[in-house]
């Protein structure tokens, strides 16, 4: 089965991003009573599919997972800079060679530097 859930960014896109100034809050808040998890969650309870514990775990194991993925992902090393242009077309589009030579040259200038 495959379910396509097309749904809406609630949050911003960083922390130093401010989504109030350029979303109006009640599109905000109309999102929010579309969002298909929350519906999903209500629907399940009124129907007595899930009791209100089975959230409760579902909630507390997503809290879990959340924390494992932050710990590794702040425990990994640094990627190298130069892969961001791994991968990004299946053939070399010309302008990417250009703008990983000109990030190995200013990494290049750095090097030695405090």
């Amino acid at each position: 089965m495959f379910i396509e859930a097309v749904t809406y960014r609630m949050g911003a896109h960083t922390t130093s991003d401010d989504p109030t100034r350029y979303r109006p809050t009640d599109e905000w808040e109309q999102w929010a009573k579309r969002d298909p998890i929350e519906r999903l969650r209500k629907y399940m309870m009124n129907q007595d599919v899930a009791p209100p514990q089975w959230w409760e775990q579902v909630d507390a194991e997503e809290q879990a997972l959340a924390l494992r993925i932050r710990d590794a992902i702040r425990g990994a090393a640094d990627p190298d800079p130069l892969d961001m242009f791994e991968h990004v077309y299946a053939e070399e589009y010309p302008q990417v060679g250009v703008d990983r030579s000109r990030l190995r040259d200013d990494l290049a200038s750095l090097e030695g530097r405090s």
